[in-house]
């Protein structure tokens, strides 16, 4: 199965490890936009508003490449700072681009408590619990 990972960039040193046991089953994985430089987005905000503006919907067309090109989409979905399971804006539309194009939604954790809690409950994702066994 080709997998796209999602995740907030803070999360990024965790990609690694979940890349490998899913490449090792037999997954062809794609990357979460910005992996290879997770600070260009802190630099383009503290210049210019209109360049950083332009480079964020240049990383929101290139997601939706990235999920209609895959067939399922992983959420990584870890405790940040006081928010358990968080799942920040850009995974949320990840996460919904992927329930539109009718592709499989797996989700690390249990789904997060919040406001976008009945949202993400309508995308009906698979809660794997953190076992990668059931990504399939």
């Amino acid at each position: 199965m080709k997998i796209f990972i999602c995740c907030s960039r803070s999360f990024y040193p965790k990609v690694d490890g979940i890349k490998k046991a899913l490449e090792e089953s037999g997954h062809q994985i794609t990357l979460p936009n910005s992996f290879e430089e997770p600070g260009r987005e802190d630099k383009l905000k503290a210049g210019d508003p209109r360049r950083h503006a332009k480079w964020k919907a240049e990383m929101l067309r290139e997601q939706e490449r990235k999920i209609k090109a895959n067939d399922a989409i992983l959420v990584i979905n870890i405790d940040k700072r006081e928010q358990r399971n968080y799942v920040g804006g850009a995974t949320f539309l990840e996460m919904f681009k992927a329930f539109e194009l009718g592709k499989k939604i797996f989700l690390w954790n249990d789904i997060p408590e919040g406001m976008l809690r009945d949202e993400i409950l309508g995308f009906e994702p698979i809660v794997i619990k953190q076992d990668l066994s059931l990504v399939s």
